[in-house]
């Protein structure tokens, strides 16, 4: 099957199942934007490593965290707490070529993942009282992969970054899901469409704001790291995830990266799909 009819299919059958409702949904802030849906382990475990999962869609506005709840009920069906974030992603403006959705909304997109990464530990004694955040773990697919690795690497930020920390996030680690890892290799493969460009505010920021959210640039982040990455997948290419871990390696750290033969970017995310499977068990190999 050729790669764009075998992207195609697995597309449609990642989003081919009915949403799942959480068990309670909380916000972090006052915009609609800024909640994170719950869900809790289904396997009776009094204490359960929370995953928190940021989505993908190119940070574009069309693509909410409804299309990975199906993934985050995998999860919470392994025996995980989940929390699903939602944050405010690019709005439909005036775009070259005509009226169009743009990758993510500067600063806020990453103003929303900070608070929401912080709010945690307090959102869950509240909401989900069966996580346990001292085993917690970010994965993110796609975008969100980006956004993973970018939390985890907050303590690396320029010294002027409002999102910088003092230290690094208490996280047992991170599974960047066929992640748009390095901006600057993104950009040649013209991933989504340029949506790296636009998350920064166009080619005239590009530059400029980059090593505040490339995760390519804030490196060693002296936390666990796996990428999960599909050889087929022509979304996000494999190139994107092998320059991250190449970068890491001339920084001193080790990365894990798998790569799955046969496997393009959605089955990631795809409970009907092996490779999900191997997903929540690297997610496990951090967690547990």
């Amino acid at each position: 099957m050729p790669d764009d009819a075998r992207d195609a299919a697995e597309e449609e059958s990642a989003f081919s199942h009915p949403p799942v409702d959480p068990d309670t949904t909380t916000a972090y802030g006052d915009h609609p934007d800024q909640v994170v849906d719950f869900y809790a382990p289904r396997g009776g475990e009094e204490r359960a490593p929370l995953v928190v999962v940021l989505h993908g869609g190119a940070w574009r506005a069309p693509y909410d965290r409804r299309h990975i709840t199906p993934f985050a009920d995998f999860l919470a069906r392994r025996g995980f707490a989940v929390a699903n974030v939602e944050y405010r992603r690019g709005a439909t403006i005036p775009a070259q070529g005509g009226e169009g959705p743009v990758a993510g909304r500067w600063p806020d997109t990453f103003d929303d993942v900070a608070a929401a990464l912080d709010a945690m530990p307090g959102l869950v004694r509240e909401a989900l009282p069966q996580a346990d955040p001292r085993r917690m773990v970010v994965t993110g697919h796609s975008a969100g992969g980006q956004l993973a690795l970018w939390a985890a690497a907050r303590h690396l930020l320029p010294a002027d970054a409002p999102w910088r920390t003092d230290r690094p996030a208490p996280l047992r680690g991170v599974v960047a899901l066929a992640p748009i890892a390095d901006f600057t290799v993104a950009e040649k493969l013209d991933v989504c469409s340029g949506a790296s460009r636009q998350l920064l505010g166009g080619e005239a920021k590009f530059g400029e704001r980059q090593p505040y959210a490339d995760p390519a640039l804030l490196l060693p982040t002296g936390i666990a790291t796996t990428l999960v990455q599909g050889r087929t997948d022509v979304v996000v290419p494999q190139a994107v995830a092998e320059a991250y871990a190449d970068a890491a390696a001339k920084a001193g750290e080790v990365v894990g990266l798998t790569l799955l033969e046969d496997v393009g970017h959605f089955p990631l995310i795809d409970p009907a799909a092996d490779a999900c499977a191997v997903v929540a068990e690297e997610i496990a190999q951090l967690a547990w």
